[in-house]
């Protein structure tokens, strides 16, 4: 039955979300590069992005200092207000891997100017991680009324913690967790949830782009996806065009981005390349190494760079198709 939980204060926005990978200097230490990161976040933005998700899985979160964290959020916020976007959401990683690190690090993430917070389950112990210890980490976080929790579901870098419906539901009855993001790929959470709540009450995100309207005819609303960083108006376009009608156009664009986003399943050096590769000219960051894994991970192989390529070529014309957003015009 549909719950009657009252609406969250405040929703996460529906759309389209990057997670953005992060960019580094080439010295031996692969300090960040803020200059090269403000440029990105620049690009992705005028891209058509509906947020940015910072220092999440995909800006290879546990490489960075708490400090290179809260910088990196200042700038994305820096970047959004120069062109306009003052309201522009901003969700931060705040994964830790117990209670405690879990709070400091929202804490850390609104004072340097977060909106939400994204959260994995704790997944150290993973035998100790019990239903009961997954609801009360997730309570007692949200309790601290610090950040709106996005609840961040990804097995695969938990030690295989699983979070199913009936959890979520749960904790989605909390008046400060306000919704999910699904890299686990289960659709089916997808519609058991979306028959509970409302995007107010609880909003439904796919993990990827590669199943965005199946997530989106399921009631979900949008995509948290790392293929924004290499083609953010191509994704944004697939979601405008299904909320506005356009389905089989949008089914179409569906596929294409679908075998592009295979890339992206490769893991962070893959979609590093493919960053570099397509959109790092156009966001006028063109240092090769600045897309390099931190170490100790490495680069792709050449084998693996020419693959993402030949499987991401189709989007380079429809991308370029497109024209970049604007900011709310400033009353003078």
């Amino acid at each position: 039955m549909p719950s009657s939980v009252a609406a969250k204060s405040r929703p996460l926005p529906p759309g389209i979300f990057c997670p953005v990978i992060s960019l580094y200097k080439a010295t031996s230490r692969q300090e960040i590069d803020y200059e090269a990161s403000y440029k990105y976040f620049s690009y992705l933005i005028r891209g058509g992005v509906d947020g940015l998700v910072l220092g999440g899985t995909t800006a290879e979160a546990v490489l960075l200092s708490s400090t290179e964290r809260q910088e990196l959020i200042k700038i994305a916020r820096r970047a959004a207000v120069d062109l306009g976007f003052d309201n522009f959401p901003l969700v931060a990683g705040i994964s830790g891997q117990s209670t405690n690190e879990s709070i400091r690090l929202a804490e850390e993430a609104r004072q340097a100017g977060a909106d939400f917070g994204l959260l994995l389950p704790p997944s150290y112990w993973a035998k100790a991680v019990s239903k009961d210890v997954i609801i009360d980490f997730y309570k007692d976080v949200a309790d601290e009324n610090i950040l709106p929790i996005v609840i961040y579901s990804f097995p695969a870098v938990c030690n295989g913690v699983d979070m199913n419906s009936d959890v979520m539901s749960t904790l989605a009855q909390h008046p400060n967790i306000v919704g999910v993001k699904l890299t686990c790929g289960n659709a089916g959470k997808v519609t058991r949830l979306t028959q509970e709540y409302s995007h107010e009450q609880f909003s439904v995100y796919a993990g990827s782009s590669d199943w965005l309207i199946p997530c989106l005819s399921g009631g979900g609303s949008g995509c948290v996806t790392g293929i924004g960083n290499v083609f953010p108006k191509s994704v944004a376009r697939l979601c405008a065009l299904w909320k506005n009608g356009n389905v089989q156009e949008a089914m179409k664009l569906q596929g294409l981005v679908a075998q592009a986003e295979k890339a992206c399943k490769e893991g962070i050096a893959p979609t590093k390349f493919a960053a570099a590769h397509f959109a790092g000219p156009l966001a006028g960051v063109t240092e090769e190494e600045a897309f390099w894994p931190r170490k100790p991970y490495k680069p792709s192989a050449k084998g693996m760079q020419d693959w993402v390529v030949s499987v991401m070529q189709h989007l380079v014309e429809i991308e370029n198709s497109l024209p970049d957003v604007s900011g709310p015009r400033r009353a003078q």
